[in-house]
C-alpha cells in the first residue's frame, strides 16, 4: 500500500463518528446471555425468549411453552444443549442454575362469568333484573385462562332462553389484539328467577311473637311463591296467626299484631280525665293488641267495663264527662224570667184595677 493509500484510510477513519465506532464495537463483542426468568405470550419458546444478544437465531423455537397462565422450569444445562444444537455459543449463563419460563394468560373469574350469563338473559322473556337471577350450569363453571392477546370484552354473540322449561344457550365472543380469530365461550344451563322472602329457622305456634333469630331472609324460586310474602323485617316483633314449619315462607296473612293483653290475665285500668288519673286493677275477659277494645272486669266493683289496648296489661277506660248547659238554653230560659215578669205586673195591676170599677 502506497503513503497516499495510507493517508486516506486515516482521512476516512477521522471522518467516522465517534458514535458509530463505538456501536460497533459493542455488536462486536456482544455476548449471548441467559435469563432466569422468561414470560411468553405464545405457545412456542424461542431462542430470543431465553437469552438476551440471540442476534439472527432470536425467532428460532426450542422449547413448548408451558400452560395458559403456568410456570416451569428447566436446569441451564439443558438450556445451553438445546442453544448449542442451534449454533447458539457461548452463552454467559451468570452462574444460573435454573431458568423459569411463564406463559402469559387472561384469567377471567368463574363469577365474571356467571355475571356476565346473568346480565345477557336480564329481562328477557319474562325474566326480571339480573340480580334475581338463580343460574344452573350444565356444566362447573371454573375460572378460565385464555391467550394474553384475547384482551377483548366478553359480548353476547348469541341468546337462547325458553321460558317454559328455563333453559339458556350462549355464546360469547373475545376479541384478539393480533389477529382477527375471536375466542369463544359457550355456556347452557338453566335460569330461574328468585325473590327475597322471610323464612322461619324453627317450628312455631300459633299466637308466638317472633324473635329476630326466628327469621332469616333466603333468595327462593319465584315461581314457587304464591300471595303477599312478607319481608324480615315485617316479620320480626310480630304474632303467628297460625302454626308454621321450619323452612316455610311467611306471609303477611300468616302475621298479626302482637296481643298485649291476654285473655283471663291481670290489668291496670286506667281512668284519665281532665284533672284526674285513676287505676285500679281488673281482668281481662278479651285478648287484644295495640288499638283494640276489650271487656274488663273491675275486680274492685265486679262489673264489666269495656276499654282500649294501649299498652302491655294496660287498658284504657274512657270516663264520661259531666255535660254543661249550652248555650241555647241558658238563652231560653232567661228568656222565659224576662217574659214572666211582665205576667206578674200585669196581673198585679188588673187586681188594683177591679175595685175602681166597683
Amino acid at each position: 500500500m502506497t503513503a497516499r493509500s495510507l493517508l486516506l484510510a486515516a482521512a476516512l477513519l477521522l471522518a467516522v463518528p465517534a458514535t458509530a465506532l463505538a456501536q460497533a464495537r459493542e455488536d462486536t463483542i456482544a455476548v449471548p446471555v441467559l435469563r432466569a426468568d422468561v414470560t411468553v405470550q405464545s405457545d412456542i419458546v424461542r431462542v430470543g425468549d431465553m437469552i438476551e444478544n440471540a442476534g439472527t437465531a432470536a425467532q428460532i423455537a426450542i422449547y413448548r411453552a408451558p400452560d395458559l397462565g403456568t410456570t416451569g422450569s428447566l436446569p441451564t444445562a439443558q438450556v445451553i444443549a438445546a442453544l448449542q444444537t442451534h449454533k447458539v455459543i457461548g452463552v454467559d449463563t451468570r452462574d444460573i442454575k435454573t431458568v423459569s419460563v411463564t406463559r402469559l394468560a387472561r384469567t377471567i373469574a368463574s363469577k365474571e362469568i356467571e355475571s356476565r350469563v346473568a346480565q345477557a338473559l336480564e329481562h328477557r322473556k319474562g325474566l326480571g333484573d339480573a340480580a334475581n337471577l338463580s343460574l344452573t350450569f350444565d356444566r362447573e363453571v371454573a375460572d378460565l385462562r385464555l391467550e394474553a392477546s384475547n384482551s377483548g370484552a366478553m359480548q353476547a354473540a348469541l341468546v337462547r332462553y325458553e321460558p317454559r322449561n328455563g333453559r339458556f344457550d350462549i355464546t360469547f365472543e373475545i376479541e384478539s389484539e393480533v389477529s382477527s380469530a375471536r375466542a369463544r365461550l359457550r355456556f347452557t344451563g338453566v335460569a330461574i328467577e328468585t325473590a327475597d322472602v322471610a323464612v322461619l329457622t324453627r317450628n312455631v305456634e300459633r299466637g308466638e311473637v317472633l324473635k329476630s333469630a326466628d327469621v332469616v331472609n333466603e333468595r327462593r324460586p319465584k315461581p314457587e311463591i304464591v300471595g303477599d310474602v312478607a319481608a324480615r323485617g315485617q316479620a320480626v316483633g310480630m304474632q303467628m296467626r297460625k302454626p308454621l314449619r321450619a323452612g316455610q315462607v311467611l306471609k303477611l296473612a300468616d302475621l298479626g299484631k302482637p296481643d298485649l293483653v291476654q285473655r283471663d290475665d291481670g290489668v291496670t285500668l286506667i281512668y284519665e280525665t281532665a284533672g284526674l288519673y285513676l287505676t285500679m286493677r281488673g281482668k281481662a275477659l278479651d285478648s287484644g293488641s295495640e288499638g283494640d277494645t276489650v271487656s274488663v272486669l273491675n275486680l274492685q266493683s265486679k262489673r264489666a267495663v269495656s276499654g282500649v289496648v294501649i299498652g302491655r296489661g294496660q287498658v284504657a277506660i274512657a270516663v264520661a264527662a259531666p255535660r254543661l248547659p249550652v248555650a241555647t238554653e241558658a238563652t231560653s230560659t232567661t228568656g222565659a224570667t224576662e217574659t214572666a215578669a211582665p205576667v206578674s205586673v200585669a196581673a198585679t195591676t188588673n187586681t188594683q184595677t177591679s175595685p175602681k170599677a166597683e
